[in-house]
């Protein structure tokens, strides 16, 4: 039975959903302060809007394209206690449009961390192993980053802000120290030095000279998980090809799953959350690397369970035959927690 410490996930990652009015709001409701949020439109076409409070807020970065990083005084404006607000801007706050934001706690605007030999700065939630790391490359080989989590981080998603020829470069232990997968397109995962072919201490993480780690006076800033027993998840699965299709075991009902296929190129990064999708089968999908507006085909669906997720496609994206998948996810619900009354979680 996977217990966990943390009986209310919603206090560390929570989606939120709004409509938009075209001019300046305050999206209240997600249950803490949350430091990094990412944005997108639902009903049209419009970019992912990725914001986070060590850069600070009007700071955009888009998952779906390498562009640098962007300053817009109407985008998000405040992290507030409860939420943030947001301006003007049309791509996350267009009259009468329908958004979807996707929020975790981290700890503000972070403080200095010293662990390795390129000094950081890190906002660090340990509770929920959740860090966003901030550092200045200085294009020398063999360098260590801190990222403050206190545990071996299974995921580090990268971008150097400054350069918009250097991808999303992401690190998933399932794939390997050796290669990467680029999260604004579709491509199979690369083989670079980028972490210097070194896994990740519960400290540190190690990088090379390559450009998107460590570009010379860039700035790189990193989301690091890792996975906490009946909260989060990062794994990786094989597809049957069947509508009756893989199940995977989280050990909590999850509120958010995001996969991509790691053989071949030309497969999607696919997100699909419980607010959106409130039963099963679950099919709204919105793609990371993409600015397509959310998918009302249920050619890609899922079952949320009380203790995983089960697919319900044949779609080679999601559930190919033989075919190797990564996914993060985090809880709606553990499974049992430790703590409360330890009420075992419901499949819905």
């Amino acid at each position: 039975m996977a217990y966990s410490t943390i009986s209310k996930p919603s206090l560390h990652f929570n989606t939120k959903l709004y409509t938009g009015n075209g001019g300046t709001q305050s999206i209240t409701g997600v249950g803490f302060q949350p430091d990094w949020v990412w944005l997108k439109k639902r009903n049209s076409t419009a970019d992912h809007g990725l914001y986070d409070a060590v850069r600070g807020v009007t700071k955009q970065l888009y998952s779906n394209d390498a562009a640098a990083e962007a300053t817009n005084a109407n985008s998000l404006t405040a992290f507030g206690t409860d939420g943030f607000s947001i301006g003007t801007s049309s791509m996350i706050n267009g009259n009468s449009d329908t958004f979807a934001s996707w929020n975790w706690k981290a700890n503000g605007a972070g403080s200095a961390n010293t662990d390795g030999s390129i000094n950081s700065t890190v906002s660090v939630n340990t509770t929920a192993g959740f860090s966003i790391v901030k550092w200045t490359g200085n294009a020398t080989t063999n360098q260590t980053v801190g990222h403050g989590l206190g545990a071996v981080p299974k995921v580090i998603i990268t971008k150097n802000t400054n350069n918009a020829s250097q991808p999303w470069k992401c690190y998933f232990s399932e794939v390997g120290n050796d290669k990467y997968l680029i999260l604004n397109t579709t491509d199979a995962p690369s083989t670079s030095g980028f972490l210097y072919n070194t896994t990740p201490t519960n400290s540190l993480f190690t990088i090379s000279n390559d450009t998107g780690m460590n570009g010379s006076g860039n700035s790189i800033i990193a989301y690091c998980f890792a996975e906490k027993k009946g909260y989060s998840k990062f794994g990786s699965y094989t597809g049957n090809g069947s509508t009756n299709g893989t199940f995977v075991y989280t050990g909590f009902k999850p509120a958010f799953v995001l996969w991509k296929r790691t053989e071949d190129a030309g497969y999607d990064w696919d997100m699909y959350d419980t607010a959106r999708d409130t039963h099963n089968v679950a099919f709204k999908e919105i793609m990371p690397n993409s600015n397509a507006a959310e998918s009302s085909s249920t050619v890609l669906s899922l079952d949320i369970l009380s203790n995983g997720f089960k697919l319900r496609t044949t779609n080679a994206n999601g559930n190919g035959s033989g075919k190797p998948y990564i996914y993060m996810a985090f809880a709606e619900e553990p499974l049992v927690a430790n703590v409360g009354a330890s009420i075992p979680a419901t499949a819905r």
